[in-house]
């Protein structure tokens, strides 16, 4: 009975032995599909060009997919996208572009910012709104032709599918401005049938909404 047992645990060890030398061979399947892996992480990295007050994307699939999937600028006649500068620096942040300058040198966020700070007055305060929106899953986008900064729709909704619901005004918790001015802002957001919010930023950056309804008495 004991030799009996010994031979026992000699094949418990072999079987042993199979399992962890298993795991450490790498088939020529497993190499290709990380070979493929990386590929598709390259091609996920989209050109443009900082143009003015823009920024206009390559032509190609993968930028209309921000349009299409994102939500993000709109497309123009040529095939480009075309963003709005808080909609290129946070898909620069995201990784998902690369901006290019007028000498077709890579821009870096800090150069990025310095450039559109001085094209837009309160570009940062601005931004820190729109990338707030963003993280909490809305699409926000520029509404100069309502008199506002930003509109913003639904969680879920994209631009064509319906209305948005706010318009927004990004400020700084100490910015001053008289109830005239909140007034004139009440009146646009009701003019185009939509909710007043105001983006209050302070100086960490973090984001407090106030929405405003008009009520008539």
């Amino acid at each position: 009975m004991p030799k009996k047992e010994a031979k026992t645990d000699v094949v418990k060890e072999k079987k042993i032995k199979v399992k962890k030398e298993n795991p450490k061979k790498t088939t020529e399947n497993e190499v290709m599909v990380v070979d493929n892996a990386s590929k598709k992480a390259k091609k996920a990295t989209i050109n443009a060009i900082f143009a003015q007050e823009r920024v206009l994307t390559e032509v190609g699939p993968e930028a209309q997919e921000l349009y299409h999937q994102g939500g993000y600028g709109i497309i123009l006649d040529d095939g480009r996208v075309q963003l709005s500068l808080s909609e290129a620096l946070y898909l620069l942040e995201k990784q998902k572009l690369v901006v290019l300058d007028g000498k077709n040198q890579i821009m870096e966020k800090e150069k990025f910012i310095k450039k559109a700070s001085k094209l837009e007055s309160k570009f940062w305060i601005r931004y820190i709104v729109f990338k707030d929106m963003r993280n909490r899953g809305y699409i926000i986008k520029t509404a100069l032709k309502f008199g506002a900064d930003f509109r913003v729709y639904d969680r879920g909704v994209k631009p064509g599918e319906d209305h948005a619901r706010w318009i927004v005004y990004p400020v700084h918790e100490g910015e001053k401005f008289t109830w005239f001015d909140f007034a004139a802002k009440n009146r646009v957001a009701h003019s185009t049938k939509k909710r007043l919010m105001m983006g209050v930023v302070d100086d960490e950056n973090d984001v407090t909404y106030w929405e405003a309804k008009w009520i008539r008495p």
